[in-house]
């Protein structure tokens, strides 16, 4: 006899089950009340919908998210971000149940490092320390000696000596900016994010043509052509600090677009303009950072699934890097 609930809770924890939900239901209300009945709290990566992050307790770049993950007393963490964003909040609160409202949200960057490839590549470099950006899954944290994200990179880069030689990955356009950056000679794993790559220099030179007085400020993710045309550069959380305090008026975004809404909440009186990407697209969505939706969200507080699980070998493994990465921004003020 098949126990049609299990079952469902089954399909619903690998993100099959498309579960009906009345129409009529203030998926806003039920959240909130499910928070506090379950004492829960959701971090949201700002490339999430606006929806979300709406009703999230916390919205933040990896960096600021790894740290809110760390220090918070919830007992459970509700990421709606992709996958790797939720593994580093379980490396970090293994007591802690850490749910994800679709365990398909994954990242390219993360999959364009496979920890067994990334394996062999490190041993042909054993004098070298490993730097890896955030964006990456917990196997490959494992081997690494120092995680970073894009706001603490260079200044995790500048603590080490000068002469010590340093192996990074996953984001070859991120590892060659910081290079420049800091005057190293980074040996570079050749991995890159799908939604950072493929912006159009020609259709983002049409669109400045179009505003002069456009500010096009760019993620360090995106290609040198690209960053050799931007007024800034910086993390999700410098681009967004950026427009705040900025003087002009209309800014060409070249990152995810889900940043545009707290941009817009923050300084309603400016314009901002999604940069393209070299397809018949409008903007330049992230497809995994996208399948989460308010639905799954409600779905995945209600039934606090699908959780994710790691092995304690790994996780302890893959805390180590964490943990370094969290001390060096605390002791430069980050």
């Amino acid at each position: 006899m098949i126990d049609i609930n299990k079952a469902k809770l089954n399909l619903l924890s690998s993100g099959f089950l498309n579960i009906h939900i009345d129409s009529n239901l203030d998926l806003f209300k039920e959240i909130n009340i499910l928070k506090e009945k379950k004492n829960a709290v959701i971090l949201a990566h700002y490339y999430q919908d606006s929806d979300i992050q709406d009703i999230a307790d916390f919205i933040g770049d990896s960096l600021a998210l790894a740290q809110k993950a760390e220090q918070t007393n919830a007992d459970i963490i509700v990421f709606a971000g992709v996958h790797f964003m939720a593994e580093t909040a379980k490396i970090l609160n293994p007591s802690k149940k850490v749910l994800l409202p679709d365990l398909n949200a994954g990242c390219s960057l993360s999959d364009s490092a496979p920890p067994a490839l990334f394996k062999l590549f490190k041993d042909k470099y054993p004098n070298h320390i490993v730097i890896t950006y955030i964006n990456c899954s917990a196997g490959i944290k494992a081997l690494s000696d120092i995680i970073c994200t894009s706001s603490n990179a260079e200044v995790i880069i500048n603590s080490l000596p000068k002469d010590q030689k340093i192996i990074f990955a996953p984001d070859k356009n991120l590892g060659s900016y910081l290079n420049k950056k800091t005057g190293r000679s980074m040996v570079l794993w050749n991995g890159a994010c799908m939604v950072h790559e493929i912006f159009s220099l020609e259709k983002i030179v049409k669109l400045k043509i179009r505003h002069p007085k456009a500010k096009v400020i760019s993620h360090p993710e995106c290609e040198e052509n690209i960053l050799s045309i931007s007024d800034f550069i910086g993390s999700t959380s410098e681009l967004l600090k950026f427009t705040k305090l900025n003087e002009s008026k209309e800014f060409i975004v070249v990152t995810e677009p889900g940043i545009l809404h707290q941009m817009q909440i923050n300084k309603p009186n400016k314009v901002f303009i999604p940069a393209p990407p070299n397809n018949s697209c409008a903007c330049n969505n992230c497809p995994h950072m996208k399948l989460n939706t308010l639905e799954k969200l409600y779905l995945c507080m209600e039934y606090e699934l699908p959780e994710l699980i790691l092995d304690e070998a790994l996780r302890t493994a893959s805390k180590k890097p964490i943990e370094r990465m969290l001390q060096i921004s605390k002791d430069h003020g980050l």
